[in-house]
Protein backbone atom coordinates (compact mmCIF):
# COMPACT_ATOMS: atom_id res chain seq x y z
CA UNK A 1 0.00 0.00 0.00
CA UNK A 2 1.18 3.51 -0.83
CA UNK A 3 0.81 6.18 1.83
CA UNK A 4 1.08 9.85 0.92
CA UNK A 5 2.27 12.08 3.74
CA UNK A 6 0.52 15.22 2.56
CA UNK A 7 1.14 18.70 3.95
CA UNK A 8 -1.86 20.95 3.56
CA UNK A 9 -1.59 23.64 0.89
CA UNK A 10 1.68 22.37 -0.55
CA UNK A 11 3.41 20.82 -3.54
CA UNK A 12 2.36 17.37 -2.36
CA UNK A 13 -1.00 18.00 -4.08
CA UNK A 14 0.74 16.91 -7.29
CA UNK A 15 1.38 13.45 -5.89
CA UNK A 16 -2.31 12.93 -5.14
CA UNK A 17 -3.12 13.95 -8.70
CA UNK A 18 -0.58 11.49 -10.14
CA UNK A 19 -1.95 8.64 -8.02
CA UNK A 20 -5.45 9.45 -9.22
CA UNK A 21 -4.23 9.42 -12.84
CA UNK A 22 -2.58 6.04 -12.18
CA UNK A 23 -5.82 4.70 -10.69
CA UNK A 24 -3.89 3.37 -7.70
CA UNK A 25 -5.24 2.78 -4.24
CA UNK A 26 -3.45 4.79 -1.56
CA UNK A 27 -3.74 6.07 1.98
CA UNK A 28 -3.70 9.79 2.68
CA UNK A 29 -2.06 11.07 5.86
CA UNK A 30 -2.59 14.82 6.11
CA UNK A 31 -0.48 17.16 8.23
CA UNK A 32 -1.31 20.72 9.26
CA UNK A 33 1.25 23.50 9.05
CA UNK A 34 2.57 25.13 12.20
CA UNK A 35 0.28 28.12 12.80
CA UNK A 36 3.19 30.46 13.58
CA UNK A 37 5.99 29.43 11.23
CA UNK A 38 3.74 27.91 8.53
CA UNK A 39 6.32 25.14 8.23
CA UNK A 40 5.71 21.39 8.27
CA UNK A 41 5.20 19.79 11.69
CA UNK A 42 7.98 17.86 13.41
CA UNK A 43 5.96 14.65 12.96
CA UNK A 44 7.11 14.49 9.33
CA UNK A 45 10.70 13.99 10.52
CA UNK A 46 9.59 10.63 11.87
CA UNK A 47 8.95 9.61 8.25
CA UNK A 48 12.00 11.24 6.64
CA UNK A 49 14.89 13.06 8.39
CA UNK A 50 14.32 16.28 6.43
CA UNK A 51 10.69 16.44 7.49
CA UNK A 52 9.49 18.02 4.25
CA UNK A 53 6.44 17.11 2.21
CA UNK A 54 5.73 15.38 -0.01
CA UNK A 55 6.86 11.99 1.21
CA UNK A 56 5.47 8.62 0.25
CA UNK A 57 5.92 5.24 1.88
CA UNK A 58 5.28 2.14 -0.19
CA UNK A 59 4.93 -1.43 1.04
CA UNK A 60 3.49 -2.76 -2.21
CA UNK A 61 6.55 -4.64 -3.42
CA UNK A 62 7.93 -5.74 -0.05
CA UNK A 63 4.62 -6.62 1.60
CA UNK A 64 2.62 -4.92 4.33
CA UNK A 65 4.79 -6.23 7.18
CA UNK A 66 8.14 -5.27 5.64
CA UNK A 67 10.02 -2.00 5.99
CA UNK A 68 8.42 0.42 3.52
CA UNK A 69 10.22 2.17 0.71
CA UNK A 70 10.45 5.87 1.63
CA UNK A 71 10.68 8.43 -1.16
CA UNK A 72 10.91 12.21 -0.71
CA UNK A 73 11.01 15.13 -3.18
CA UNK A 74 8.26 15.65 -5.74
CA UNK A 75 10.30 14.83 -8.83
CA UNK A 76 11.77 11.67 -7.31
CA UNK A 77 8.31 10.53 -6.21
CA UNK A 78 6.81 11.18 -9.63
CA UNK A 79 9.57 9.20 -11.34
CA UNK A 80 9.31 6.38 -8.80
CA UNK A 81 5.55 6.03 -9.19
CA UNK A 82 5.55 6.26 -12.97
CA UNK A 83 8.51 3.89 -13.38
CA UNK A 84 6.84 1.26 -11.19
CA UNK A 85 3.15 1.68 -11.81
CA UNK A 86 2.39 3.36 -15.15
CA UNK A 87 0.38 0.90 -17.20
CA UNK A 88 -0.45 -1.31 -14.20
CA UNK A 89 -3.58 0.35 -12.83
CA UNK A 90 -7.02 0.18 -14.39
CA UNK A 91 -7.16 2.04 -17.70
CA UNK A 92 -4.30 3.16 -19.92
CA UNK A 93 -1.62 5.12 -18.05
CA UNK A 94 1.51 4.29 -20.06
CA UNK A 95 1.29 7.76 -21.66
CA UNK A 96 2.49 9.31 -18.38
CA UNK A 97 6.07 8.51 -19.47
CA UNK A 98 6.93 8.89 -23.18
CA UNK A 99 8.83 6.14 -25.03
CA UNK A 100 12.53 5.91 -24.18
CA UNK A 101 14.81 7.73 -26.59
CA UNK A 102 12.04 9.82 -28.14
CA UNK A 103 11.98 13.62 -28.38
CA UNK A 104 8.89 13.46 -26.19
CA UNK A 105 10.93 11.74 -23.48
CA UNK A 106 13.62 14.41 -23.69
CA UNK A 107 10.96 17.10 -23.31
CA UNK A 108 9.42 15.14 -20.45
CA UNK A 109 12.70 14.99 -18.55
CA UNK A 110 13.45 18.65 -19.20
CA UNK A 111 10.16 19.91 -17.76
CA UNK A 112 10.20 17.38 -14.94
CA UNK A 113 13.46 18.90 -13.68
CA UNK A 114 12.83 22.48 -14.83
CA UNK A 115 9.90 22.77 -12.42
CA UNK A 116 12.00 22.65 -9.26
CA UNK A 117 15.40 23.45 -10.75
CA UNK A 118 14.39 26.71 -12.45
CA UNK A 119 10.71 27.62 -12.21
CA UNK A 120 10.40 27.52 -8.42
CA UNK A 121 13.56 29.54 -7.63
CA UNK A 122 12.25 33.03 -8.52
CA UNK A 123 8.91 32.22 -6.90
CA UNK A 124 10.60 31.31 -3.63
CA UNK A 125 12.83 34.38 -3.80
CA UNK A 126 9.81 36.61 -4.37
CA UNK A 127 8.10 35.06 -1.36
CA UNK A 128 11.15 35.55 0.87
CA UNK A 129 11.78 39.15 -0.19
CA UNK A 130 8.09 40.03 0.18
CA UNK A 131 8.42 39.36 3.90
CA UNK A 132 11.33 41.73 4.48
CA UNK A 133 9.08 44.70 5.22
CA UNK A 134 6.94 42.83 7.73
CA UNK A 135 7.44 41.68 11.34
CA UNK A 136 9.69 40.35 12.79
CA UNK A 137 11.93 42.65 10.71
CA UNK A 138 12.45 45.81 12.86
CA UNK A 139 10.45 48.75 11.52
CA UNK A 140 13.55 50.95 11.25
CA UNK A 141 15.10 48.43 8.86
CA UNK A 142 12.00 47.90 6.72
CA UNK A 143 12.48 50.85 4.31
CA UNK A 144 15.97 49.59 3.47
CA UNK A 145 14.71 46.02 3.17
CA UNK A 146 11.85 47.17 0.93
CA UNK A 147 14.28 48.96 -1.38
CA UNK A 148 16.54 45.90 -1.48
CA UNK A 149 13.58 43.63 -2.27
CA UNK A 150 12.44 45.90 -5.10
CA UNK A 151 15.92 45.94 -6.58
CA UNK A 152 16.19 42.15 -6.56
CA UNK A 153 12.67 41.77 -7.94
CA UNK A 154 13.22 44.24 -10.78
CA UNK A 155 16.70 43.04 -11.74
CA UNK A 156 16.33 39.26 -11.37
CA UNK A 157 13.04 37.79 -10.15
CA UNK A 158 10.57 39.40 -12.58
CA UNK A 159 12.81 38.98 -15.67
CA UNK A 160 13.36 35.30 -14.81
CA UNK A 161 9.64 34.65 -14.42
CA UNK A 162 8.90 36.53 -17.65
CA UNK A 163 11.47 34.47 -19.56
CA UNK A 164 10.20 31.19 -18.13
CA UNK A 165 6.58 31.95 -19.02
CA UNK A 166 7.47 33.13 -22.52
CA UNK A 167 9.42 29.95 -23.23
CA UNK A 168 6.72 27.67 -21.86
CA UNK A 169 4.00 29.48 -23.80
CA UNK A 170 5.98 29.08 -27.01
CA UNK A 171 6.50 25.37 -26.34
CA UNK A 172 2.76 24.90 -25.91
CA UNK A 173 1.88 26.74 -29.12
CA UNK A 174 1.50 23.59 -31.23
CA UNK A 175 0.87 20.94 -28.58
CA UNK A 176 -1.60 20.28 -25.81
CA UNK A 177 0.89 19.08 -23.22
CA UNK A 178 4.51 19.80 -22.41
CA UNK A 179 5.86 16.57 -23.91
CA UNK A 180 3.45 16.22 -26.81
CA UNK A 181 -0.20 15.35 -27.22
CA UNK A 182 -0.57 13.29 -24.03
CA UNK A 183 -0.42 14.26 -20.38
CA UNK A 184 2.82 13.14 -18.69
CA UNK A 185 4.44 13.41 -15.30
CA UNK A 186 6.09 16.62 -16.52
CA UNK A 187 2.72 18.37 -16.70
CA UNK A 188 1.93 17.18 -13.21
CA UNK A 189 5.26 18.46 -11.90
CA UNK A 190 4.89 21.85 -13.61
CA UNK A 191 1.34 22.36 -12.39
CA UNK A 192 2.33 23.78 -9.00
CA UNK A 193 4.55 26.70 -10.10
CA UNK A 194 2.05 27.65 -12.80
CA UNK A 195 -0.89 27.55 -10.40
CA UNK A 196 1.14 29.74 -8.04
CA UNK A 197 1.86 32.27 -10.79
CA UNK A 198 -1.75 32.23 -11.92
CA UNK A 199 -2.90 33.02 -8.38
CA UNK A 200 -0.31 35.73 -7.70
CA UNK A 201 0.04 37.62 -10.98
CA UNK A 202 -2.18 36.00 -13.58
CA UNK A 203 -1.34 34.54 -16.98
CA UNK A 204 -3.23 36.92 -19.26
CA UNK A 205 -0.34 37.40 -21.70
CA UNK A 206 0.25 33.67 -22.05
CA UNK A 207 -2.82 32.14 -23.71
CA UNK A 208 -1.25 28.75 -24.39
CA UNK A 209 -0.38 28.31 -20.72
CA UNK A 210 -3.89 29.42 -19.77
CA UNK A 211 -5.39 26.75 -22.02
CA UNK A 212 -2.96 24.13 -20.65
CA UNK A 213 -3.95 24.98 -17.09
CA UNK A 214 -7.63 24.86 -18.01
CA UNK A 215 -7.16 21.37 -19.45
CA UNK A 216 -5.51 20.29 -16.21
CA UNK A 217 -8.38 21.61 -14.10
CA UNK A 218 -10.89 19.80 -16.28
CA UNK A 219 -9.34 16.38 -15.68
CA UNK A 220 -11.36 14.13 -13.41
CA UNK A 221 -8.22 12.82 -11.70
CA UNK A 222 -7.13 16.37 -10.86
CA UNK A 223 -10.55 17.17 -9.47
CA UNK A 224 -10.52 14.04 -7.30
CA UNK A 225 -7.09 15.01 -5.95
CA UNK A 226 -8.34 18.47 -5.02
CA UNK A 227 -11.40 16.98 -3.33
CA UNK A 228 -9.19 14.73 -1.20
CA UNK A 229 -6.23 17.04 -0.55
CA UNK A 230 -7.95 20.40 -0.46
CA UNK A 231 -7.78 23.52 -2.61
CA UNK A 232 -4.43 25.28 -2.83
CA UNK A 233 -4.36 28.77 -1.30
CA UNK A 234 -1.48 30.35 -3.19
Amino acid sequence: MITVHHLENSRSQRILWLLEELNLEYRLQTYARDSNSMRAPKALKEIHPLGKAPIITDTTLAGENAEPVVVAESGAIIEYLIDLYAGQGSGSTAHLRPPAGSQAERDYRFWLHFAEGSAMLPLMLRLVFSRLDKPPVPWLVRPIARKLAKGVNDSFISPEIKAHLAYMDTCLEHRQWLAGDSLTGADIQMSFPIQALDARQGLKNHPNIQEWLARIRQREAFQRAVAKGGELAL
